[in-house]
């Protein structure tokens, strides 16, 4: 496990940020959490290349106990309610699980192919799953969710939504934006630390 503590730290504190950062307004459709989440897919997928699916799966249950932990104090402190905690949560370990199976499908092909491939997938499984299981109105909504059914035009200025779906839009888009992005970071982590003396 000790190879495995700077991505374990990483990823540990990507969800940490997010998961405080989500409670700020970032426009009307963003929270600044949308701009550190998307991190947790780099981190994953640095792992991924540098030491394998098994060792990104294990990263990934890292953050994901992080999640609940952080969850389980929002809750205690009536910041959140169950349904999105299970949403979080839920939404989080099968994107970064998607994103670890499809990377290591697409390993041998051009290398920015496989942490891109892989984020978007995971990002539109993970928007999916949030945003459906938080807010949309075929679950029992409360006070900390039944606002996000309210009908709006779409990004304000599409087609009528509820406002969960304009929600939903923006944070992949961000996904979508940051996923391109770090493939920068991506690129320069990964040859830094396979051309590491320590490797050789």
């Amino acid at each position: 496990m000790r190879p495995l503590v700077p991505a374990i730290l990483a990823m540990a504190a990507t969800v940490l940020a997010s998961n405080i950062l989500v409670q700020f307004l970032l426009g009307d459709w963003l929270t600044w959490g949308a701009l550190t989440y998307p991190f947790a897919f780099l981190v994953t997928d640095v792992t991924n290349r540098v030491q394998g699916a098994g060792a990104a799966r294990k990263v990934v249950i890292a953050g994901f106990v992080v999640g609940v932990l952080c969850s389980l104090t929002a809750a205690a402190l009536d910041a959140t309610t169950l349904r999105i905690a299970v949403a979080s949560g839920t939404a989080f370990l099968l994107a970064q699980l998607l994103d670890i199976r499809i990377f290591d499908w697409l390993r041998q092909r051009d290398w920015w192919q496989a942490p891109f491939l892989s984020s978007l997938l995971g990002s539109v499984l993970d928007t999916v799953l949030f945003f459906t299981i938080a807010f949309a109105a075929f679950l029992p909504a409360d006070a900390n969710t039944g606002w996000a059914n309210e009908t709006v035009p779409l990004l304000g200025a599409g087609p009528l939504a509820p406002l969960w779906a304009s929600l939903a839009v923006a944070d992949w888009g961000v996904k979508l934006a940051l996923a391109a992005l770090a493939l920068v970071p991506f690129r320069l982590i990964v040859r830094k630390i396979l051309l590491s003396p320590l490797r050789n």
